[in-house]
């Protein structure tokens, strides 16, 4: 090559994607999953649950400002993050068990860039048209009547984009409240921020990337290999039934064709735009349109239904032979899908077990450093102690607090004479607290001594401790 020569790019354009409109049981269930996953995110913030007079009464909040997180009757409180760390693990778990079973479902039918950009694609086609009108109007010159179309197309996709980013906002707050403030331009501003931002990349992702995110933006293609085998029913072609494909079915030695007329249907409907002919690919999100396109024209040319199907490596083996393939449950129950189920199913019970016993009262015990300990007029050793209180009823709670120790300590509380505190509802209570060894005594001539603080609920009869230790004057 000559240094006048241009080099070759290292990235081609990218080629726009218009997909078909394709009805069939995979469409239809993907409505459905649309309409119904939809319907939960945009709802569900408006659903009320009541607490009672001193708690907040959407069904579904995370309050920032009180730090808690309230999903219908379960309070979530920043020291039990254990609960979305476990949510979070079945979540990994279950999408480990659906991908090694079925393929990549999760991408294909509920992720939410499936979701929205299959809304974007259906807006676009009730005003563009379909596949072959959207290309005729891609390749036209930008006149009025373009112009009009993709105005209109972006206007809707910015109000989904809107309404996307406003149900977003409404999960922190109460969302009857912030969307008066909303409207009335009295809302604070890191509201209005967060819904331009989520807006915007709703727009962006599921408008004009869509299926960029899920080759290029997203890790799980990469992932999905490794929980992939021989079993997992995934989309395929049976290219022995197929091959070699060919139009004219009137031509000579057309008996020697195979049932695949190289219609393009399968990749004129693919969400993604591969050609699932040419192979399981990084780029398939086992949607199942390719499958409902295929059947429509099998139907219409009088050939067998499932040339494109859900199938199992090992069924392509069987079924190359002359054996008829494995019922489905034998490729969905085999041991590395028996294990996800078990894992996932053991942390599901242990978060339900752990919800159960979960006390109503709790407390933290942080010791006061600076300093470690005061030495009163009678040589007695004090130390001081920053008792958290929580209570998690309904209504304010009268504690009291006390201590167990093999050495003689007192215990005084800051702020009263007795050793009783008053907690709100459903709130938490940093509560001061003085114990004190008296002079001589092994804990104030002891370097740590060991001790458990104890509070009780008077009235609910609960109690609840804390290991800590005394700091004496060991010099």
């Amino acid at each position: 090559m000559s240094s006048t020569d241009t080099p070759p790019p290292l990235y081609s354009a990218r080629e726009p994607v218009f997909p078909r409109r394709v009805s069939g049981k995979f469409r239809t269930l993907k409505w459905w999953i649309m309409g119904v996953t939809l319907g939960i995110y945009y709802l569900t913030p408006w659903i009320r649950w009541d607490r009672g007079p001193n708690l907040p009464d959407q069904a579904v909040l995370v309050d920032l400002a009180g730090r808690r997180f309230f999903f219908f009757w379960i309070e979530i409180w920043p020291h039990e993050f254990y609960f979305i760390a476990g949510l979070l693990i079945m979540a990994g778990l279950g999408l480990f068990l659906f991908t090694s079973a079925l393929g990549r479902v999760w991408c294909g039918y509920t992720c939410p860039q499936t979701v929205w950009t299959d809304l974007f694609i259906l807006t676009e086609r009730w005003i563009e048209g379909d596949r072959n009108a959207r290309v005729r109007l891609w390749k036209a010159r930008w006149d009025f009547r373009k112009w009009r179309l993709r105005i209109t197309k972006w206007v809707i996709w910015l109000v989904i984009g809107l309404a996307t980013g406003g149900a977003w906002v409404f999960y922190f707050t109460d969302a009857p409240q912030l969307a008066r403030d909303l409207v009335t331009f009295s809302g604070h501003p890191i509201a209005y921020s967060t819904i331009a931002v989520l807006t915007i990349t709703t727009v962006l992702f599921g408008g004009f990337a869509r299926e960029q995110v899920c080759i290029y933006m997203c890790p799980w293609p990469r992932i999905q290999a490794a929980m992939m085998d021989e079993d997992t029913l995934t989309v395929a072609y049976r290219s022995w039934r197929g091959e070699p494909r060919g139009k004219h079915r009137k031509a000579e030695d057309a008996e020697k064709l195979g049932d695949c007329i190289d219609c393009m249907a399968c990749v004129n409907v693919c969400p993604v735009g591969i050609d699932i002919r040419e192979g399981q690919q990084l780029a398939c999100i086992t949607c199942g349109l390719c499958i409902d396109a295929c059947d429509d024209v099998m139907e219409r040319i009088g050939k067998p239904r499932g040339l494109i199907d859900y199938m199992a490596l090992t069924d392509e083996t069987a079924e190359r032979a002359g054996s008829k393939p494995r019922p489905i449950w034998e490729h969905v129950l085999r041991p590395r899908t028996m294990l996800y189920t078990a894992l996932w199913s053991l942390v599901g019970l242990g978060l339900v077990f752990a919800l159960f016993i979960r006390p109503e009262i709790d407390l933290t015990v942080a010791p006061v450093r600076n300093p470690t300990f005061v030495t009163l007029s009678d040589g007695s050793i004090r130390n001081t102690y920053d008792v958290r209180l929580r209570n998690k009823n309904g209504e304010e709670r009268p504690f009291h607090i006390s201590l167990t120790s093999d050495t003689l300590l007192r215990i005084d509380l800051e702020g009263t004479d007795n050793l009783v505190t008053l907690v709100p509802a459903d709130e938490t209570l940093l509560q001061r607290v003085y114990v004190t060894a008296p002079a001589g005594s092994e804990a104030a001539t002891a370097d740590r001594t060991p001790f458990r603080l104890w509070v009780e609920d008077l009235e609910g009869n609960e109690r609840a401790h804390n290991d800590t230790v005394f700091n004496g004057n060991a010099q």
